[in-house]
């Protein structure tokens, strides 16, 4: 890739990293509960997103806090937003989502290959609390 992946993606560097500024800034926005359903809310929906309506009856989040967190995920790059008629369809960012996940986790276990955290012969909590000794 040349240069002009910078001029598409600002918030990525040369090898499409994040840089450190705009991670702490998509961080920032998810951790807010509201800010954090929000998006999950999005990502659940796909690349079709929500209207804001339909949004706040999803999260429920009043319309007019709803707007105040819908522009703080858009500032970080979380969140699109495209008009569709009379109603604003909002989108996650996924281009976003990917790239802070892989930023998150570009040198992972030390370069080892990582291990699940659970396998599938691991039990749940619950199931081994209820389970009879036995006798």
């Amino acid at each position: 890739m040349g240069g002009w992946c910078l001029l598409l993606f600002p918030c990525f560097d040369y090898y499409r990293n994040m840089e450190t500024k705009a991670v702490v800034t998509a961080l920032a926005a998810l951790a807010q509960d509201s800010r954090l359903a929000i998006f999950r809310s999005l990502v659940q929906a796909g690349p079709a997103g929500l209207a804001a309506g339909r949004i706040s009856e999803l999260t429920g989040i009043p319309p007019s806090s709803l707007s105040f967190h819908l522009k703080e995920l858009s500032h970080a790059g979380m969140v699109d937003s495209q008009p569709s008629g009379r109603f604003v369809i909002y989108t996650a960012n996924f281009t976003t989502m990917n790239a802070l996940l892989g930023f998150l986790t570009e040198n992972c276990c030390g370069g080892n290959p990582c291990s699940p955290v659970c396998t599938p012969a691991c039990e749940p909590e619950q199931s081994r609390t209820t389970e009879k000794e036995p006798t």
